[in-house]
């Protein structure tokens, strides 16, 4: 079986954008609702938390149980992901009066960092 990436959908308006970007790296990945993580797939190599039109703080944000994922696979956070990360670990996240939305930039990153590999 092929190796994969996990991204899990939270209601982001990029999320396809993002497994675009994943197979272009030529990294197999599959998009699933945030609920329905395949816990019995023994070929995942990490997760990627989504983005949503939600606040981790909105009554209608969606939830997610990370407790059989967290520290079983690398996990990165992209926006409402990285929010949820940190609410769900007890972390406190606080608004910043305006949303964000457009191209970021990464300007230099060491590729031997084990947070770029797979």
């Amino acid at each position: 079986m092929q190796e994969k990436i996990i991204i899990l959908d939270f209601g982001s308006q990029t999320t396809q954008l993002i497994g675009r970007r994943i197979r272009e790296l030529e990294i197999y990945c599959e998009i699933v609702p945030y609920n329905k993580f395949p816990h019995g797939d023994k070929n995942i190599k990490g997760v990627i938390l989504s983005g949503s039109p939600f606040s981790v703080y909105d009554t209608h944000a969606f939830k997610a149980d990370l407790s059989n994922i967290r520290g079983k696979y690398p996990i990165l956070g992209i926006c409402y992901g990285a929010q949820f990360m940190a609410y769900s670990n007890g972390g406190k996240v606080e608004s910043a009066g305006t949303r964000e939305y457009g191209r970021s930039r990464l300007v230099s990153f060491r590729k031997e960092n084990r947070l770029f590999k797979v």
